[in-house]
């Protein structure tokens, strides 16, 4: 099979073009991510249905603080025996994969992130499918431009075709596939990208289209214009949702800080596992992904999502229904981060919807009941979900094509694009990063659309540093200094001790005048030297490497590791290398 495999390469190389042979693995790529996303959806939905269909929500029935448990006690077996790998299923792990793994994702996160995400969800775990879908469907693009032998820049296209694929098969919203790959895994919007992300949205989309079932799409069709006079609402809405955005990051962060500090899992397990069961007890609405909420919300039967409650007593009580509804988006992102810190598999997609919805419903309701003007709560409802979205991812236009495309059309155009942005102003405004972003932002290993951080980002001075420069004694002489310059082809000599530390460095120039100067033979070498202008550490990030050059304006610096000489790197070399990355990152 690896040779005709083999073969098939070979053959591909002489009589397919590369951009041919892209756009036929995008197609095959969108295909199985939207097979897996029907796999992982639909396994939910009926394991979500078996299990809640036996459920009261009401304070008889205590197995709402049991299911949760044992499905992440489940998910937690699953990754410490079969797995063995504790690595996580999210976004985040996408990105440090095109940042620090050349966009090769593990095999095993094809299937392990569809089965950790049905019992996690299957079971009432409070996350979203949307990111294990999107681990799963990137994991498939990897490993096939992987087994295609194929360059950096094609495989992390393929990557981002599994992520668009997936997010098109989810919701049924192609648009929205792209502009995630583009916006949230930071791909360059070029020929090369964006004809395959096309063809693997919509394969994804037509996929899922063919097989799922009706009432699993969320999909939602306006019944109310959107007026004008109705933009001033829109805009306090959408500072409100930056910050409630802020509110969702911050409080995710903070939590999920607190469980990587525990280090033995179990006990991971028996923090987070009882203390989500009692949250859903109390709010049954925080169980599993919470489409169903908003469905029934969107529908105009909010009244039902709060009879099947422990309060269905106050039903009439304006007060405590509002309550009800502000506690839901304010523990929504605290039973996402106990699922997630107690050890179970999945993502705060759902999760930001889900608090962005019940936060426009809010906000109209409650303008309903105090003021003569009125406002749709399910458009509201719909802003919301895109702008606390656009405002916890910090992709605005996710946000707004996503709710533009679920609710088939763009009667909410306008409102989507002012609330979002403004969502996505307010948040950046108070933290810099969003959920996916912040950890690998504090370790510099973010890949962006600013040209220059990404070919940087690239390199590593590792790969640029040059050994032919011959080291001289501290304890030597011009005399031996003379030998080394007859043998060498550099201008540039550093001086070391006997334990390998760099001194100094001589520069020709400095003693072209007297080195054929016999008299002066036996002055020492440390009276001949300088200190280098700056010194390079091997484990230096590339930016600031580059700054060194620029404010020094030296040719060559030296590059030590610990204090002792390991060789130079040059700045012609340096852009040598800059410039192929960039091409290499942006050619079409």
């Amino acid at each position: 099979m690896k040779k005709l495999f083999h073969s098939f390469l070979l053959w591909r190389v002489k009589n397919m073009s590369d951009r041919s042979f892209m756009l036929i693995l995008s197609v095959i790529v969108g295909i199985l991510a939207g097979l897996t996303a029907w796999l992982l959806k639909t396994g939910v939905f009926y394991m979500h249905n078996y299990l809640k269909n036996e459920l009261e929500f009401n304070s008889a029935n205590y197995r709402l603080i049991l299911y949760p448990f044992i499905g992440i006690a489940i998910t937690v077996l699953f990754k410490e025996y079969i797995l063995k790998d504790h690595i996580r299923h999210n976004i985040s792990s996408i990105l440090h994969a095109i940042a620090k793994r050349n966009s090769l994702m593990r095999l095993h996160k094809i299937f392990s992130s569809i089965f950790g995400a049905i019992i996690t969800a299957g079971f009432g775990g409070s996350i979203g499918l949307e990111s294990p879908i999107i681990s799963s469907g990137s994991s498939i693009g990897s490993n096939i431009g992987k087994a295609c032998r194929l360059n950096y820049k094609s495989i992390t296209t393929l990557l981002g075709c599994g992520a668009a694929g997936a997010i098109a098969a989810i919701f049924n919203t192609p648009i929205a596939g792209i502009v995630f790959a583009l916006e949230v895994l930071l791909l360059d919007m070029n020929r090369y990208s964006l004809i395959p992300l096309l063809m693997a949205s919509v394969s994804g989309a037509i996929t899922t289209k063919l097989l799922f079932a009706d009432d699993i799409f969320f999909e939602f069709t306006i019944v109310q214009p959107f007026l004008v006079k109705h933009v001033a609402y829109f805009i306090v809405f959408g500072i409100i949702a930056g910050v409630s955005s802020f509110y969702f990051t911050r409080l995710f962060l903070n939590i999920e800080h607190f469980f990587d500090k525990i280090k033995r899992q179990y006990i991971k397990l028996l923090i987070g596992g009882p203390a989500l069961g009692l949250l859903i007890y109390i709010f049954p609405a925080l169980y599993g992904e919470g489409f169903d909420v908003i469905k029934s919300l969107l529908a105009g039967e909010a009244r039902v999502i709060f009879s099947e409650s422990l309060f269905t007593g106050f039903i009439d009580t304006a007060w405590v229904f509002g309550a009800f509804f502000l506690a839901l988006i304010l523990f929504k992102v605290i039973a996402t981060s106990l699922t997630l810190g107690a050890g179970g598999i999945g993502g705060i997609f759902a999760p930001s919807l889900f608090t962005g919805g019940i936060l426009g419903f809010l906000f109209a309701w409650l303008n309903n009941q105090f003021f003569n003007e009125h406002l749709s709560e399910s458009n509201f409802a719909l802003v919301g979900m895109a702008s606390v979205l656009g405002g916890v991812l910090q992709a605005p236009l996710t946000g707004i094509f996503l709710i533009a495309e679920i609710t088939s059309g763009y009667e909410l155009i306008v409102p989507l694009m002012l609330a979002t942005t403004i969502s996505y102003v307010t948040s950046k405004f108070l933290i810099s990063n969003s959920i996916i972003t912040m950890q690998l932002a504090k370790r510099d290993e973010l890949v962006t659309h600013d040209k220059d951080k990404a070919v940087l980002h690239f390199l590593n001075v590792k790969s640029l540093i040059e050994t032919d420069f011959f080291p001289i004694n501290n304890e030597a002489n011009l005399q031996g200094l003379i030998k080394a310059i007859s043998i060498s082809k550099r201008n540039v000599f550093p001086v070391i001790n006997s334990d390998g530390f760099l001194v100094g460095i001589i520069l020709l120039d400095d003693v072209r005048e007297i080195m054929f100067n016999e008299q002066q033979y036996n002055t020492p070498v440390v009276n001949l030297m300088q200190m280098p202008p700056a010194i390079i550490d091997i484990n230096e990030h590339m930016k600031t490497v580059m700054n060194k050059f620029n404010d020094s304006g030296a040719w060559n610096l030296p590059v030590c590791e610990n204090g002792r000489y390991i060789g130079f790197i040059s700045k012609s070399k340096l852009f040598s290398a800059y410039r192929a990355q960039l091409i290499n990152i942006t050619e079409e």
